[in-house]
């Protein structure tokens, strides 16, 4: 059996030049609205800081820490059984 070499980064995501894919997308989308009101420079600068602001939150909190807040404010839908409400914030015994 010969020896496989794994990656060290094998579980980050996907780069595009100096960004990652999540940080990419809020400037995509502000150069797409400022697109379609005639101001892509505005929009792309929008989305520019937008991004900025969401990097030095996400570096400085635990990994998956925004997806605890999507689910403590109830936006995640799912059917399963194991999940439990999350606007049941308290339990009795």
């Amino acid at each position: 059996m010969e020896p496989v070499r794994i990656p060290s980064r094998i579980d980050d995501p996907v780069h595009v030049l100096l960004w990652s894919l999540d940080e990419l997308a809020p400037m995509f989308c502000g150069l797409i609205l400022g697109m379609a009101i005639g101001q892509a420079t505005i929009g792309f600068l929008v989305g520019l800081m937008v991004t900025n602001f969401y990097r030095r939150y996400r570096d400085t909190h635990p990994d998956g820490y925004l997806l605890h807040i999507v689910y403590w404010a109830g936006f995640v839908f799912t059917k399963a059984r194991s999940m439990v409400n999350p606007y049941v914030r308290r339990y009795l015994p």
